[in-house]
């Protein structure tokens, strides 16, 4: 008993030096988990998962646009006439300097929000608010004047901003016209033009598929946006513009391109430091929804862009509840210990489907791992842009 294990999974942010453009990634990262166990007296083990931040992948990568570069992309696919922008996310950060880029690639714009909140949970105006008016969310459009005489002026909860006035300034600034407008029906939008940057971010396949099938003649998402280089900026082949934050306010930093690679060399890297086979993964925003404020985090269009495959799958866990409640409910102390210690040991590979595994969470590891390092990272000053999870795939066995 006296060298049985007291702790179970440990989730640490360690600390990195500032990535710069062109730095080598996998050997800062290796050095400093390396350096961060040495100084703490922790050792790695095997199955240890060191996660990445997207932020410095990106950052390292110089995958970076700038507003006037979005602006020929757009001009070139879409026209430079009137656009459709649809469905955007309400963000300073995630989306704002698109759209000023959008604007600046277009005459008019006709904005068009999805209503009482975006996609990810930002609320433009209560729930009971929509139900005290009268309004059916799912068929009703709304013009500015009529959501501005049943609803006034509102801003978000969190940020202080009224999006719908900040929105409309940022593109009227360009120099390009701005007409808004709320509905949750893409093809509300048909009647306005017929040329359209849908920008949802999960649901954007459906999105398009529907304006396309309605009669839209131009449809691109964010992520056709910036699918190449223009005048020798960065890009992002498979996702455009999802993913991409606020860099200056002139610039965005995309989402990181192609970074298997950069997974399996840490990986590798630590096997020849340590010894120890671990897994690796790059993380984005966590999967997660806040109650309060109806926030739903994921503004990525996945957790994770790369990982080593061992992350591949969702857990296969029993749950402990179950089995001490239902199968072991007469057992205590030492015998409870070791028949749920047993079933354990013998439970099968797969227990998908199994009641004994009820209760325990069917999601992908990634997005489990990743929601637990980007809460651990933070968003703001922790300067952790790497966190090493030990412990993960333990059990009450090991």
């Amino acid at each position: 008993m006296a060298n049985e294990r007291r702790v179970g999974t440990v989730s640490r942010g360690i600390r990195c030096p500032i990535i710069r453009q062109g730095d080598d990634l996998a050997q800062i990262v290796t050095d400093s988990v390396v350096e961060a166990a040495e100084a703490e007296g922790f050792a790695l083990r095997d199955r240890d998962v060191i996660s990445v931040t997207e932020s410095v992948v990106a950052r390292s990568q110089g995958n970076y646009c700038t507003v006037d570069d979005i602006a020929a992309d757009v001009k070139a696919k879409l026209g430079g006439e009137t656009i459709g922008v649809i469905f955007p996310i309400l963000s300073r950060n995630r989306f704002a300097i698109c759209l000023k880029g959008i604007a600046m690639g277009a005459k008019k714009i006709v904005l068009m929000l999805s209503y009482p909140s975006d996609e990810v949970g930002n609320e433009l105006v209560s729930i009971d608010k929509i139900d005290e008016a009268g309004v059916n969310p799912y068929s009703d459009v709304l013009t500015l004047e009529k959501y501005r005489e049943l609803f006034g002026y509102s801003k978000h909860e969190f940020t202080g901003v009224d999006y719908v006035e900040y929105y409309s300034d940022l593109i009227t600034e360009t120099g390009c016209e701005v007409e808004v407008i709320f509905a949750n029906q893409a093809k509300a939008i048909l009647d306005y033009t017929k040329n359209i940057i849908n920008c949802d971010i999960h649901t954007r396949a459906r999105t398009k598929r529907i304006l396309k099938a309605a009669g839209a003649e131009k449809v691109f998402g964010l992520d056709d946006i910036m699918t190449a280089p223009i005048n020798g900026s960065g890009c992002n082949e498979q996702y455009g513009l999802l993913g991409s934050n606020k860099a200056t306010e002139g610039q965005v930093k995309l989402f990181p391109r192609e970074c298997k690679q950069l997974v399996l060399d840490i990986q590798s890297n630590i096997l020849e430091r340590t010894g120890r086979h671990v897994e690796v993964m790059v993380y984005g925003d966590g999967a997660f929804k806040d109650p309060k404020g109806k926030i739903w985090e994921l503004a990525d269009p996945v957790v994770s862009p790369a990982f080593t495959d061992g992350l591949i799958g969702t857990p296969n866990e029993l749950k402990l509840k179950y089995l001490a409640d239902n199968d072991f409910a007469e057992l205590s102390g030492e015998a409870l210990k070791e028949a749920i210690s047993n079933s354990i040991k013998a439970k099968d590979a797969n227990l998908v489907g199994k009641m004994a595994s009820e209760g325990t969470t069917p999601r992908q590891l990634t997005d489990l791992i990743g929601s637990l390092c980007d809460l651990t990272s933070g968003s703001g000053d922790k300067g952790t842009p790497v966190v090493l999870v030990q412990g993960y795939f333990d059990n009450y066995t090991n």
